[in-house]
């Protein structure tokens, strides 16, 4: 799949990287548009990746119909091109299969999921939306969602306490989703599938080598801890 369609047609390509939901057609609530972040988050990855569904309005973001995953993003890697390499139908040819994936902040590990069985590239698992999936408290009521983990790759337990930057697990392909990516979002309460979705505003970061103190990746940026 080529970066164009990436920009300028994603529904055919990325639309089951989405969870459900997002057949409605108007945004969740505005209750936080100015929310500012309290936890000093940083990406959760290395290297650069590509923000496939990211941002405030419907068109960058599908999530956004949705409470708890108001402020969501869903990214990929891409080189040459394209997010896979060969003919992409194996998760292996995913350029971030199995990319080590880091706490975007300290905290505690409140919920986690590690069993989910991954999909074949272009199929989904619907029951399992969130495939393998951790929760970090942050405190101040900021709670990280990530999900779709490689099976039995996250190696934190509910409980442990992580410092930012610690690993804690590799980006994979379970859950409902249709190839390897990370899907991320910080919500306001402790458990999958509740509570409100909250502005994750991650600081010192680079947007297509321009650097950020401050902001939230939005779709069509590719982001990069380092430049």
């Amino acid at each position: 799949m080529s970066i164009k369609n990436i920009l300028y047609n994603p529904i055919p390509y990325l639309l089951c990287l989405m969870l459900l939901g997002c057949d409605k057609d108007e945004v969740s609530s505005d209750d936080y548009l100015d929310y500012h972040t309290m936890t000093a988050l940083e990406l959760p990855f290395n290297d650069t990746w590509f923000v496939v569904w990211g941002g405030r309005t419907i068109d960058n973001n599908h999530h956004a119909t949705l409470d708890d995953q108001r402020f969501a993003m869903d990214v990929v890697q891409i080189q040459n091109g394209s997010t896979f390499i060969g003919d992409g139908k194996q998760n292996e040819d995913y350029y971030c299969y199995r990319d080590t994936l880091y706490a975007p902040g300290s905290g505690k590990v409140v919920e986690m999921v590690n069993s989910v069985a991954e999909n074949i590239p272009g199929e989904t698992n619907t029951d399992q939306l969130f495939g393998n999936y951790v929760i970090i408290d942050h405190g101040n009521e900021e709670f990280s969602v990530l999900a779709h983990f490689v099976k039995n790759s996250i190696t934190v337990m509910v409980g442990d306490l992580l410092d930012k930057g610690q690993a804690i697990g590799l980006s994979g392909n379970s859950g409902n989703s249709t190839e390897p990516h990370l899907h991320y979002h910080l919500q306001n309460k402790p458990s999958i599938g509740h509570g409100q979705g909250l502005p994750a505003q991650f600081r010192d970061y680079y947007v297509d080598d321009v650097f950020v103190f401050r902001g939230e990746p939005v779709r069509n940026q590719s982001i990069s801890k380092t430049n």
